[in-house]
């Protein structure tokens, strides 16, 4: 039987919520590495303990709750989901990892006004990541927060002036961060050895993802609150489809993989490129391929121009053979050489009329998810700024949406930065927040 290598538990963790393929392969990957953290855990005095809450029990939420607890400091004293069968699997998991039942809440308001908890872990559904993380900050918590930052730009600047005026840390789940190959291959790009950078590239190519079906709508599962499930999000008949994973690909809740994997790449090109913001931004795509009732594009190409490069996004559904016959990757084009750089690695290809750089093969790193949270916990001690703060996880997943307002308002926009604001297209502008519904509203909005 071929080993599992750590890569291969977070696809398995992201093509399914279900306990035992995610949170079981994670075991098989990191065995002896939670064996001793759970021993370890038993020397730790009360006073070094720091306990986290998960918002969130899918397949992401307990690979990340899992991860914390490679951390013998760690410990769980509650977790929330609106799903009874995601909390049972979460309670097996800290019964397994650190010997006690943590409580259970469904509504995430109940665990962030507990003193029992330092860092708040939310692995929601995009629409509800602003929320608990406000919340969170507002009571004096630290959080761990998965990607994109918000469900739209708004929610994201409202995340971010909420942490700057409460002093809290907050760590954005795009791990390859704190990947040491994806350092060593971004200190190459600053180096200028690769000469101008004119163009950027980055792909998602994934034959894995992509037809879900039609199926009719139902009564949510029991053990459901599917009204705290849509939250802020517009009413909606319940559809197995709309619900776990598969949110993804509709609007009410997400972005596709535009901010699914485009947070990931696009925040790797712009580690590389700088904090610039894009001038101009185009998209254009659609569903060409798959057949079902998912609304985002299975096919999408974006261009971003910037003052002196050009970067280009784009993702594939039910396909995977990408360019370098990579399924995903990243590109930096120089005029000496080109960088090419994915999750096994990276490569340098000098340009065959020059000769100022040699060709290199570097070598795969980690599975960079564990740094990534340790990375956070130093952080919370510390006070000082993780490597996925606020201010770099608003402006990453700001480039990601942008892409998205220019394909859904099917013209070019134009961004003013400063004001968040799109100054060539009405239509574009109004996706940059969202109207809250059902009762809820988002404070420290720019747009009401």
């Amino acid at each position: 039987m071929k080993q599992q290598t750590r890569r291969d538990f977070i696809k398995e963790a992201i093509v399914s919520t279900s306990f035992a393929s995610s949170v079981l392969s994670f075991h098989r990957a990191y065995a002896q590495d939670l064996e001793k953290a759970k021993d370890e855990s038993k020397t730790i005095s009360p006073n070094e303990k720091l306990y986290v809450g998960l918002i969130g029990c899918g397949g992401i939420g307990k690979v990340d709750l899992s991860t914390f607890f490679l951390n013998p400091e760690v410990d769980c004293s509650v977790v929330c989901d609106v799903d009874d069968a995601m909390l049972g699997e979460a309670v097996k998991l800290v019964e397994a990892q650190r010997g006690h039942k943590p409580d259970t809440v469904k509504d995430f308001r109940k665990l962030i006004e507990r003193k029992d908890v330092d860092i708040v872990i939310v692995a929601t559904p995009d629409h509800w990541h602003a929320l608990p993380t406000i919340y969170a900050c507002e009571a004096g918590k630290d959080v761990y927060c998965e990607k994109p930052l918000g469900k739209t730009i708004d929610e994201g600047r409202a995340m971010l002036e909420c942490a700057k005026k409460h002093n809290r840390i907050i760590q954005m789940g795009t791990q390859w961060r704190s990947g040491t190959h994806y350092k060593e291959a971004i200190d190459f790009v600053k180096s200028g050895k690769l000469g101008k950078i004119r163009m950027v590239r980055a792909w998602a190519y994934l034959d894995w993802v992509g037809g879900i079906g039609n199926p009719p709508d139902s009564d949510p599962p029991s053990g459901v609150d599917y009204d705290m499930w849509l939250g802020p999000a517009p009413k909606r008949p319940f559809n197995k489809n709309r619900f776990h994973f598969n949110f993804r690909w509709f609007w009410d809740y997400a972005g596709g993989l535009m901010t699914d994997w485009g947070v990931h790449l696009l925040n790797i090109c712009l580690w590389g490129m700088g904090l610039e913001t894009p001038k101009r931004v185009s998209s254009m795509g659609g569903k060409w391929v798959v057949d079902d009732n998912s609304e985002t594009p299975d096919t999408q190409v974006t261009v971003y121009e910037f003052a002196n490069y050009v970067l280009i996004f784009e993702h594939q559904m039910l396909g995977g053979i990408g360019p370098n016959g990579k399924p995903h990757g990243m590109l930096f084009s120089g005029s000496e050489a080109t960088l090419v750089i994915d999750d096994q690695g990276w490569e340098i290809i000098p340009e065959p009329k020059k000769k100022s750089v040699e060709k290199f093969v570097g070598e795969p790193g980690k599975d960079s998810r564990p740094a990534h949270v340790r990375n956070l916990l130093d952080c919370v001690k510390s006070r000082e700024q993780p490597v996925e703060n606020i201010e770099v996880a608003h402006f990453v997943s700001t480039v990601a949406h942008l892409g998205n307002l220019a394909f859904r308002s099917g013209s070019e926009i134009v961004w003013e930065a400063n004001a968040e604001k799109v100054i060539n297209n009405p239509k574009a502008d109004e996706l940059v927040g969202c109207e809250y519904h059902n009762g809820w509203k988002l404070p420290y909005s720019r747009r009401g």
